[in-house]
């Protein structure tokens, strides 16, 4: 059992004349006292983490509920969270700045925008991610939202392509050796 300490770490008993030092009563009520002050911290905490869309667990209802998103139960809690910030930076007139704030909350990896402004086009570009993205289909709708309906929509993905392969100097053994299946080759960086 912890002791009750103050926020700056001291021990309760040292706030308490030298007498009680000694008690195993006193000393007891404060262990007890110490695992209730314990657990209200943790709660407060708990608390306040909701306050955040980053940290926020069981407060992600009321979050999706206050911006107007379906409670999405069946996806993963940082599926949510990225869901929950996209909407919050979503907000405003619709710039490449707030299209790609919005790529990114779902990514979470760097995104260039670009804009053909003769051909009515936006492209997402994914820098520094190889693969498709785990959450694409909401992060679609995300951006869609955001973006005025008049302006074409694409999107640009990285692969390991074989040039980068090449450039290894490995030997067909030494790939053969990696055991990787496709999946696995197509996102290796």
């Amino acid at each position: 059992m912890t002791e009750l300490t103050s926020p700056r770490g001291q021990t309760m008993l040292t706030y308490l004349p030298r007498y009680y030092e000694a008690s195993r009563v006193m000393r007891s009520l404060l262990q007890a006292e110490g695992a209730e002050v314990d657990k209200i911290r943790q709660a407060l905490n708990e608390t306040l983490d909701q306050f955040f869309a980053r940290t926020a667990t069981w407060g992600l209802n009321d979050w999706e509920e206050e911006l107007g998103l379906a409670p999405a139960t069946d996806q993963p809690d940082s599926e949510r969270r990225d869901r929950i910030v996209s909407r919050i930076r979503g907000t405003g007139t619709a710039t490449i700045r707030v299209v790609k704030d919005v790529a990114e909350s779902y990514d979470n990896g760097e995104i260039d925008v670009i804009e053909d402004y003769a051909a009515y086009i936006v492209t997402v570009r994914f820098v520094d991610t190889t693969g498709i993205p785990p959450n694409l289909e909401d992060l679609k709708a995300a951006v869609r939202a955001v973006l005025p309906a008049h302006l074409a929509l694409e999107y640009e993905f990285n692969y390991f392509i074989y040039d980068e392969l090449d450039a290894k100097n490995w030997t067909w053994d030494q790939v053969d050796s990696f055991a990787y299946t496709w999946d696995q080759w197509e996102v290796l960086n």
